[in-house]
């Protein structure tokens, strides 16, 4: 997944150079009706996986100026805002539209057993962080070692085990709520989106399910593929 940043909103070139006309427009044809700031904000929504305050400080204000705009361009394409200002952070996902069979522009990523496991486990360091007032940053030794603990005892294929715990990591990143630290490309910051994605309901229905499971680790291989999310 691709993910935009602030280099969405490019510096403004010098006014002799600039094809915006008095009536708004930023380029010949343009049609458009929001600034340029609140469209970088638009485009950086839907290319996600999410808008924050503090990794996106020039498109987050315009966010919130445009929030009513934002919020009805996005319906005209089946999709909801999900917009946290305590905490800096915005999303979009699929509006629920009841018996209307809307198309789906959002894709969503299937979760196996292992990346749920490190979904869950992402979302305890990210809470216990926020009431340290400090960065959720975990090392990716640390999620490997959580990780192992689910792996079956009577696993006799130890390297493909290893594969899909690096797989759930690199899944976590293109995603981006993984994001690896400058000069240490082994230890990463959660982003806090998570904490959105995975609501107390979801957290006590996976934490049930996966605590059985671990109890019966042969039951594993069934459980994959159970779980979705898209942030």
């Amino acid at each position: 997944m691709t993910t935009a940043s602030d280099g969405l909103y490019p510096p403004q070139a010098p006014a002799q150079d600039q094809d915006a006309s008095d009536d708004g427009r930023l380029y010949p044809g343009d049609t458009g009706q929001l600034p340029e700031p609140a469209r970088c904000a638009l485009v950086q929504l839907l290319s996600g996986p999410s808008l924050e305050q503090r990794r996106h400080p020039r498109l987050w204000p315009s966010l919130l100026q445009h929030e009513a705009p934002i919020r009805s361009r996005l319906a005209d394409l089946f999709l909801e805002l999900i917009l946290d200002a305590e905490r800096g952070i915005a999303f979009t996902r699929q509006a629920d539209t009841g018996e209307l069979e809307a198309p789906k522009l959002l894709r969503r990523s299937p979760l196996t057993f292992i990346d749920s496991v490190l979904m869950l486990y992402l979302r305890r360091v990210l809470v216990e962080a926020e009431l340290r007032a400090q960065p959720a940053l975990v090392d990716r030794d640390e999620l490997a070692d959580q990780l192992r603990l689910y792996e079956p005892a009577d696993n006799t294929d130890r390297a493909g085990f290893e594969r899909r715990v690096h797989n759930a990591i690199e899944k976590a990143k293109r995603n981006s709520l993984l994001a690896a630290l400058k000069g240490n490309a082994d230890r990463f910051e959660v982003s806090a989106t998570l904490k959105l994605i995975f609501g107390p309901e979801e957290v006590e229905q996976l934490t049930a399910i996966y605590a059985a499971l671990a109890a019966n680790p042969g039951a594993e291989r069934t459980a994959q593929h159970t779980e979705e999310y898209r942030p």
